[in-house]
């Protein structure tokens, strides 16, 4: 039987890791929180009807959860296009 110590101890021993998120990871997660909540809060709808059949509310309310998450995938996506956009040469 082989041991796996010696493959984690390559893989591991690339660059120290300090736990803690870098500045440009915070900065992409400041930017997709709105996303992330969207998310968030589909995922409560969906789950609130999971064991019962949805009413007309749950509908609605899981509809406009779906709609908030494009609107916020959109928003996402063209402030990341207008960033590379205004990227470009001078």
């Amino acid at each position: 039987m082989k041991s796996i110590a010696a493959l984690q101890a390559a893989v591991t021993a690339a660059a120290p890791f300090d736990g803690e998120p870098s500045d440009a990871e915070l900065d992409a997660i400041d930017r997709e929180m709105p996303l992330i909540l969207a998310d968030v809060a589909l995922l409560d709808a969906q789950i609130m009807t999971i064991d019962r059949t949805p009413s007309e509310l749950d509908e609605r309310r899981i509809r406009r959860a779906r709609r908030r998450v494009l609107a916020a995938r959109r928003a996402l996506a063209n402030r990341s296009a207008d960033v590379s956009l205004s990227g470009g040469a001078a």
